[in-house]
């Protein structure tokens, strides 16, 4: 979830700053099996994302509306840097959901 949330944040931040070039798409389930969560404590990976989260809200509060209206292309999709203010903590809420539904958590 916070590999998503970094390359999310960095898009936005290329598209923020009228970068067009096509920026490649990922697998996230493989950067998951590289996380290295195994060997993290709940804990740790709280704190992570907790600060990551911060310096995602800083990055997007410091964006004017012109750059939060600007467009570019990931994996051939575009998007502008609003929506992806509004995928990030969306993804997060689905993350949230599986946790609750699956585990109970």
């Amino acid at each position: 979830m916070m590999d998503t949330e970094r390359i999310l944040a960095y898009r936005a931040l290329r598209f923020a700053r009228n970068d067009k070039t096509n920026l490649p798409g990922f697998e996230e389930n493989d950067y998951a099996l590289e996380a290295n969560a195994k060997n993290r404590t709940v804990r740790q990976i709280a704190d992570e994302m907790e600060r990551l989260r911060i310096t995602t809200i800083d990055l997007f509060v410091n964006f004017t509306p012109e750059m939060l209206s600007r467009k570019g292309l990931a994996n051939n999709l575009e998007l502008s840097v609003l929506d992806l203010g509004y995928i990030i903590p969306g993804h997060e809420s689905h993350h949230r959901s599986i946790l609750k539904e699956r585990y109970l958590i």
